[in-house]
């Protein structure tokens, strides 16, 4: 979806800039005077500190109109902690929030959970947004400088240039004047030298008195179009902070965005490449003979389900569309088929489902991993293990309700999801798929490579009381009940789990392994190099961790592309 009022704004910062006799504490209003057109009517570079500021404000006016009409799916994942004497801080409990975001004043809920957030005429309002009880409002709206943010408000100071990946920043503090209104921003923020737009902000809400208190978050934003910085994380954290007489908050939360450009999903570029092949005048009798068989017609009915229900779930934003990780999980898959002589009719497909929850079901002979799961698995023969159930229930013939062959079935709000779809298997099934999959991993290239798996399972069977929103299933079974485990027979066969150890790694930190594209929803495998422990207390199995984002800029649009895309006068 293209968005007409982000400009493009081309213009270079001078380097001596801030070597100007310019008093950067200013504490008057924003000048009157705006950096001098060019003959083409583009925005020449800013002369004096006033002039970036009023640069700033400007794409930030820009950035908060444009964000009213994108509606980008926002999960919230919250962690409460304490410390521990051996492993630092550990989780103790954990929250969790799926929804659309929606900040056009006066919206309905939207929240994909059934609780209560991203609620009716709340967002504008700043003051008493937090409280004790996490609300997922209340981390969506850190995707928001102020909403009007005004130079006359504030006090900003020039701090220092920086680089952020590949963009140079110039670095502000920023602090509300006295009295300019309660739940103004405070701290400081990233602005690339190019177009002046915020491209991080750090800091909290500045609280209207004692007993009320804001968050403090880090938000980030990345260049998803030519000139057009959208929010994509936020990293939330607390230590100490006292809410109330006996509240002690402890916490860090992450809150990721995408499928910003859902509405496009690429059908109609499709369209416009449909080429008509010229007609037969003789057609092959044989050819036509082609009917299903009745076995053949009910695979096609199954696969006609299965079909539907994937392609909805990509639509929503749940599932990610076809790429890089499919294939990998695919070659598992195939690994598994090949080395157990398997036939399967149809072949097997694989999917990734884009929310943090660790979960993974089958959709017909589609299988679906969470991102999160995929985030935590140490290595390969553990995600062995996963597909491994999972084409246990495929090759036991597990089918889902062929209903969903009816498409009008598909037809219903993208907030009940999870309310509509329903790919859970009984307790007999699921026994049945771990032993299958024991037997097809006794057969495989991993039988020799599961003492990790186990590992894994011994980790997921020591956090799951206390992790429960992470280890909760939304659309399949679960990986874990209470202290059971699912394959739980590879958990004799696993070495001792030993925390302090910082060579044993049970499970890797949420974000580990998947990188998102806000944009597309498209992932692809993070291509990072392993980091050597200094302790064991940076094992952070399952934990969540602060985004730092390697930020790049896209290239702008051919002269030809900006022509076609640029609206008649």
């Amino acid at each position: 979806m293209r968005f007409s009022v982000f400009l493009f704004l081309p213009a270079v910062l001078a380097l001596s800039l801030f070597a100007l006799a310019q008093d950067t504490n200013s504490t008057s209003g924003p000048s009157q005077t705006q950096g001098a057109a060019t003959q083409s009517g583009t925005p020449s570079a800013p002369a004096s500190f006033d002039q970036v500021i009023d640069r700033v404000v400007q794409r930030e006016h820009l950035f908060n109109a444009g964000m009213r009409h994108l509606h980008p799916m926002v999960e919230t994942y919250i962690q409460n902690f304490k410390g521990n004497a051996q492993a630092g801080v550990v989780p103790v409990s954990d929250q969790y929030f799926l929804g659309r975001l929606d900040l056009t004043e006066g919206t309905k809920d939207r929240s994909f959970m059934g609780e209560p957030g991203l609620g009716h005429k709340v967002l504008s309002k700043f003051a008493s947004l937090y409280s004790v009880r996490f609300l997922p409002l209340g981390f969506a709206q850190m995707v928001i400088l102020d909403q009007d943010f005004q130079h006359k408000y504030y006090n900003i100071t020039f701090a220092r240039r920086e680089f952020l990946g590949e963009i140079r920043c110039l670095v502000f503090d920023v602090e509300p004047r006295k009295g300019s209104g309660n739940g103004r921003f405070i701290g400081r923020i990233w602005v690339e030298d190019q177009d002046f737009n915020i491209v991080r902000f750090n800091g909290t809400y500045q609280s209207p008195s004692h007993s009320s208190y804001y968050l403090h978050f880090d938000s980030w934003r990345l260049n998803l179009r030519p000139g057009m910085w959208l929010p994509a994380y936020v990293y939330s954290e607390e230590t100490g902070m006292h809410s109330g007489a006996t509240t002690n908050l402890n916490f860090k939360a992450q809150t990721r965005l995408w499928g910003y450009d859902l509405k496009n999903p690429g059908q109609s570029e499709e369209f416009t490449q449909i080429l008509v092949e010229a007609p037969q005048t003789v057609r092959d009798q044989s050819a036509a003979a082609q009917d299903a068989s009745p076995v053949e017609s009910q695979r096609l009915w199954e696969r006609q389900a299965e079909d539907n229900a994937v392609e909805r779930l990509q639509k929503i934003g749940l599932i990610a569309p076809e790429g890089e990780v499919d294939k990998v999980l695919q070659t598992v898959v195939n690994n598994l088929v090949v080395t157990n002589n398997l036939e399967i009719v149809p072949d097997v497909r694989a999917r990734v489902l884009l929310t943090s929850p660790l979960e993974s079901f089958t959709i017909g002979h589609t299988i679906v991993v969470s991102r999160g799961l995929l985030d935590v698995l140490p290595d390969e023969a553990s995600l062995a293990m996963v597909m491994a159930h999972e084409l246990g229930h495929i090759v036991l013939g597990h089918g889902g309700d062929t209903k969903m062959a009816f498409y009008d079935r598909m037809f219903f709000p993208d907030v009940e999801a999870f309310e509509k779809l329903d790919f859970t298997h009984t307790p007999a099934e699921e026994a049945a798929a771990d032993q299958k999959a024991l037997d097809l991993l006794g057969h495989s290239p991993y039988k020799d490579k599961l003492s990790n798996a186990g590992l894994f399972l011994k980790a997921l069977q020591a956090n799951a009381p206390q992790l429960k929103s992470l280890i909760r299933p939304h659309m399949g079974n679960g990986l874990a009940y209470g202290q059971s485990v699912r394959m739980s027979a590879l958990l004799t066969a696993a070495p001792q789990l030993e925390t302090g150890r910082t060579d044993q790694i049970a499970a890797l930190p949420l974000g580990g392994r998947i990188k998102l594209d806000p944009w597309t929803s498209r992932i692809e495998l993070l291509k990072t190099k392993p980091v050597a422990l200094v302790s064991a207390s940076e094992k952070l199995p399952f934990e969540v961790t602060p985004f730092f984002p390697f930020l790049t800029r896209l290239p702008a649009p051919s002269p030809e592309k900006a022509a076609l895309t640029e609206p008649a006068k």
